[in-house]
């Protein structure tokens, strides 16, 4: 899996909304993801602290990749359940999610993120999700 291939993906198949986010795939594997978002004035929330909506944005489209390089190419998957825990405020100049697949059923695939602030490294996220992958 290639990264351009993916990020192909993300303009395909992603709402705009979430595109005007300006996700980027770094890295691509069939075991998980590495997907960047700017840090940008249109998701900093008073005191210059990214929202918890955008790093949850992030976190799901980026297990949604990992289960597509899973699969080696793009299926559509539901998320049935997202669990988010914020460890510290996130800032920085970007934001880095390394999403991994646990586990890939036929029904179900399990998935975990965390999320890093850039250029500090320090993790300011984790996350979990279940995908329902149609039959």
């Amino acid at each position: 899996m290639d990264p351009e291939t993916a990020n192909r993906w993300l303009d395909e198949h992603f709402a705009d909304w979430l595109r005007a986010l300006s996700p980027r795939v770094e890295r691509m594997a069939c075991t998980g993801a590495v997907l960047t978002m700017p840090v940008t004035p249109a998701i900093v929330r008073t005191g210059g602290i990214v929202s918890g909506q955008a790093l949850a944005a992030l976190a799901d489209t980026a297990m949604v990749i990992a289960c597509a390089g899973h699969f080696r190419e793009f299926r559509a998957v539901a998320t049935t359940n997202l669990d988010l825990q914020f460890l510290r405020p996130a800032s920085g100049e970007r934001i880095e999610c390394t999403a991994t697949i646990v586990r890939a059923g036929k029904a179900l695939i399990f998935a975990r993120a965390v999320l890093t602030a850039e250029p500090s490294g320090k993790e300011v996220a984790t996350a979990t999700a279940t995908f329902a992958v149609p039959q």
